[in-house]
């Protein structure tokens, strides 16, 4: 009887921590700073898109304060509606933070995005480039400022911060690159067509030729037959 009435207890409970793991583990997953694109080229300027979708162990979020790391040339928040943008720049002007205040505090459980444009140096080519965020709240703060180290999966920190891969610079040969390449190619092309155009003109000719002879010839006979058969009913 014991062992009868603990058996359904016991899988009760086991269902109810499963469906805690199952639902706990993908919220505490997706609980970070987002950025997109998580790729760009190494002296080039990317759109990067922070967002969030929730708040300080449920407090509203009132601000996000992202440092710019060293490999960033140059960083230049985007203007949006409902936050106000401040900057702090070191000595040559390239700003070293950037803090998006909130006019009305973010509720957790909403989605807000935030846009920089950054361009990233040569220098920083095949390396990863973090942006340690730190979320204020109503209460308290979340520093999202954790990197995985070499042979550390990022996805056992608990606080990671936003990761871009940054891969080598655009090449000369990739389709933006010199114009007068592009215009030679063009010209080269254009000849190519017009040679291709004459040699299909000049092979069309014979048979338009051959065409027209036959088409004369036909005419001729037909009118041979009429006249021969005019002089015969006459006779």
């Amino acid at each position: 009887m014991t062992t009868r009435t603990l058996t359904p207890r016991i899988l009760l409970l086991g269902s109810a921590a499963g469906l805690v793991l199952a639902v706990g583990v993908p919220l505490a997953a997706s609980a970070h700073v987002h950025i997109d694109p998580g790729t760009a080229s190494a002296g080039a300027t990317e759109t990067l898109t922070f967002a969030f979708s929730h708040g300080c162990d449920g407090s509203p979020t009132t601000a996000l304060v992202i440092d710019i790391p060293e490999g960033v040339g140059n960083a230049t928040p985007i203007v949006q509606g409902g936050w106000t943008i401040s900057r702090e720049a070191g000595a040559d002007g390239i700003p070293t933070q950037i803090t998006f205040t909130s006019d009305t505090p973010v509720d957790d459980g909403l989605k807000a995005t935030l846009s920089m444009d950054v361009l990233f140096e040569e220098s920083a080519a095949d390396t990863s480039v973090a942006f340690p965020v730190t979320q204020t709240c109503v209460e308290g703060e979340t520093a999202w400022t954790e990197v995985a180290e070499e042979g550390q999966d990022p996805h056992d920190l608990e606080s990671p911060a936003p990761v871009v891969e940054v891969g080598a610079a655009a090449g000369e040969g990739d389709g933006h690159g010199d114009a007068s390449a592009d215009d030679e190619h063009a010209e080269e092309q254009a000849g190519a067509d017009a040679a291709d155009s004459a040699a299909a003109s000049t092979e069309a000719d014979p048979v338009a030729r051959w065409l027209a002879a036959g088409g004369l010839v036909a005419g001729i006979a037909a009118l041979v037959v009429v006249l021969v058969r005019g002089r015969a009913r006459k006779s």
